[in-house]
Formats: structure tokens, sequence, C-alpha cells
């Protein structure tokens, strides 16, 4: 780590689930107040999800113009509604993991598109679920004509095996040429190769030319590892796994004990 203070703080990055986030998915109380007066203090907050552009926007309805939104572990970037940042994927590649997925798996292949995700119509008994992280949702006959702009494949597993089915298939297959990375238990994520919060942190660095030793970073699970260590300031939660502390320069108390906001007001101060 370079000798800097938290005085020198010119970004902060937090994910969402687990993190940010407490367990029954609310938003720290106040939480609107804390970005107004890091805005103040010239220090950007940004929302660093696996979740897509359009659901984190509609989270945020009243910060769309104080907010960075990274969407979809980094490949997409937005702020105050202007594209940063994309990476795009070609339809071959998803269109060769559709098939994959519904030929060899358990799981359920989630398209997300720019504009909205697609799921095929006989997972529709998980819509409310998919709603929480996928606010505009298309149900489709058939997933395999479907030629869109999409910068993330997702895999749904509805028995929380995310896990095994990394370690087992999805990094064997798909590790090499793509950025694979578990979600949860029920997510992996697929982007193109080098996509991740890591990326995008330097993607934004460049965009507001703020260095990675002014950046402090939140996260719990492993699409947050190459974000938390692109920072100097990096905090794991307490409540995440004890594996992921190796990733961290610092431990952040739980998502229930709103441990983002703890840490801010350190900054703050």
């Amino acid at each position: 780590m370079k000798n800097n203070t938290l005085q020198d703080i010119k970004l902060i990055a937090s994910d969402m689930d687990h993190t940010l986030l407490t367990e029954e998915s609310k938003l720290p109380p106040d939480f609107s107040n804390y970005v107004e007066r890091l805005d103040q203090k010239g220090i950007r907050f940004a929302i660093a999800s696996g979740r897509p552009m359009y659901t984190l926007k509609a989270m945020f309805p009243n910060l769309q113009d104080k907010l960075i939104f990274m969407s979809d572990n980094g490949g997409a970037i937005s702020y105050q509604n202007k594209m940063i940042y994309k990476n795009l994927m070609k339809v071959e590649d998803y269109q060769e993991m559709i098939h994959f997925v519904e030929e060899h798996t358990e799981g359920a292949a989630v398209l997300c598109a720019m504009e909205r995700a697609y799921v095929l119509k006989k997972y529709q008994c998980y819509e409310d679920f998919f709603r929480t992280f996928l606010s505009e949702l298309a149900f489709v006959d058939d997933m395999r004509s479907l030629d869109v702009e999409a910068n993330k494949f997702t895999i749904f597993f509805p028995e929380g095996d995310s896990i095994t089915q990394y370690e087992q298939v999805f990094k064997p297959r798909y590790g090499e040429n793509f950025s694979v990375t578990i979600g949860g238990e029920v997510w992996i994520d697929i982007m193109n190769l080098g996509v991740n919060k890591g990326m995008a942190m330097k993607q934004i660095g460049k965009a507001f030319q703020i260095d990675t030793s002014q950046m402090m970073a939140f996260g719990d699970t492993y699409n947050d590892i190459e974000m938390l260590q692109a920072v100097d300031y990096s905090y794991v939660m307490e409540n995440a796994q004890q594996e992921m502390r190796q990733y961290a320069n610092y431990v952040a108390p739980s998502n229930e004990e709103y441990g983002v906001l703890q840490v801010i007001d350190q900054v703050l101060q």
C-alpha cells in the first residue's frame, strides 16, 4: 500500500448483496445523505454489482446524478446517464453457452442484454426471485434465436450449487477464454475475458483521473476479489466467508451492522 490516508480517498465502491444491503435486501437508513455528504467533499460513490444497469438505476431513482453505476460485474459503467464503458459479448459466444446450459446442465440460462434479461418461459415460476435482480425481464419460448446486445451470460441454479458447478463444469469449460465468476449460491456469471470489478475500477480511475491508491472498496464474495485486489483501501465484510479475508487489507463490520457506512463515517471525519 502507498502512504495514503483516509483523507486522500476520492472514490468509494461497494458491492450490493451481503455488503451494502442487509440480509433483507434493504439499503442502510440515511444512505442518500451519506452519498450527498461524500459528494460535497468531492468523493464519488460507485455501486459495484453483478446486477444489470437498469436494475441498479431503478434502485436509486433519486441518486442518478451522484452515483457511478458499475453493473454486470464491470461489463458496463454509467455516470449521469452517460455510458462510460461497455464490453459486449459476441452473439455466437452466448449462443453456444445457451446451447450448452440447456442441453448439458440443470441450470437456467439467463441472457443479460443491455435493455432487459431473457429467460425461458419454463422458468417463470422463479419470476418473483428473478425480478429482485432483473427488473427488466422477458420470458421467451426460445433462447437460441436471440441476437441482441448483451454483456453478460448468467446461469441460475435452483439447487444452490453454483460453487460446485463453477469448479466442476463452468470454470474448466469457459475459464480460459472468458471471465467466469460466482455471484452467490445460485448464480454463475460469464463475461468477456478481462471483465471484472477490478478492471472496472481502473476504467473509472481513467475516466475521473483517480489513482487506485485513492480508492476504497467493499465486498463479500468471489465476484468482488479483483475489485478488492485493485485498491489500497479494500474491505471484506465481517459476514463474508473466512477465505475471502485474504483478498482485502481490512475487515468492515457486517452488512447487518451497516458496516459500509461505519467505515464511511471514518472517511467523513
